[in-house]
């Protein structure tokens, strides 16, 4: 089981020597990848009324593609994650290029994590029909993986059209690994018809032993292997309660999980060095070996 870390877009900041610091801190605990949320705007609560959206326009978050071009040319060997993109509400090509620019800057360490995401302000602003967004996500997964692969590609879908066109330069992954998130049950079995791996937002328990049944049910109506499959779990960080973070580790590791990241964010943290420390105690913890 391979273990990241989640970054602390909302506690970490806007310096870009933060970030980096970040990065490099964790490449050399010997963390496996950096996994970054993603949110183009923030609504407004004075504007929206009883709004109770888990972030706001006073949040933080940098953008992934950006940030991880930048990452990409101060490290060397750790996995850059999106857990995930919220595709629906982006131009697919555009993703794809992006992608592919990143996967190329890093000598091939992305894996792109993708979602259709819950926030209707969002999409709105970036001129997308939120109503669509599941099916439209499917969609956009088939041609990312052709614009990938395929040196001019022709699609007639219901969302996307393209003609004679292709992506140069062309990504090191062939395909770059797609992940997708989700919570619902139809999410769950579009997981298992097209993602290489998926990102469970429940514990370990019978509510993810019901998650895994959807996904594995997805799967095998579209011919594939449920074991091939990767499964991403996280456990949250908490300061003295060394024992609580093996446990849940090793629940996630019984479960069948390929990745896990560490988050510390809404930990109480409170500066850079506070998540950096906390970090370094979970790496010894959960036995992360260090790079030398």
């Amino acid at each position: 089981m391979q273990i990241g870390v989640v970054l602390p877009q909302t506690e970490i900041g806007d310096r870009p020597e933060s970030l980096a610091r970040y990065a490099r801190h964790v490449e050399q605990l010997g963390f496996a990848h950096i996994l970054a949320y993603d949110h183009v705007l923030g609504a407004d609560p004075e504007v929206y009324p009883g709004w109770n959206g888990p972030y706001d326009i006073n949040t933080t978050f940098h953008e992934p593609f950006v940030s991880f071009g930048y990452l990409a040319a101060i490290t060397s060997t750790v996995e850059l994650v999106t857990g995930i993109i919220i595709l629906p509400q982006r131009q697919t090509a555009l993703v794809a290029k992006q992608a592919a620019e990143v996967d190329l800057l890093s000598g091939g360490r992305l894996r792109l994590g993708v979602g259709i995401g819950w926030n209707a302000v969002e999409y709105s602003a970036l001129g997308e029909d939120f109503s669509t967004r599941g099916r439209r996500l499917e969609e956009q997964v088939e041609l990312l993986r052709r614009l990938w692969t395929e040196r001019s590609v022709t699609f007639d879908g219901e969302f996307d059209q393209v003609k004679g066109a292709g992506l140069m330069p062309m990504p090191v992954q062939q395909p770059i690994p797609l992940w997708v998130g989700g919570s619902s049950a139809p999410a769950y079995r579009r997981m298992g018809r097209v993602a290489d791996g998926w990102f469970p937002q429940v514990l370990p328990g019978p509510r993810l032993t019901e998650a895994l049944e959807l996904v594995a049910e997805g799967a095998v109506d579209a011919g594939r292997d449920p074991g091939t499959i990767g499964m991403e779990g996280r456990i949250n960080w908490g300061d003295g309660d060394h024992a609580r973070l093996v446990d849940h580790a090793g629940r996630w590791r019984d479960a069948g999980a390929t990745h896990l990241a560490v988050n510390t964010m809404g930990a109480g943290l409170t500066s850079l060095d506070g998540h950096l420390e906390a970090l370094t105690a979970a790496a010894d913890v959960l036995g992360v070996p260090a790079h030398a």
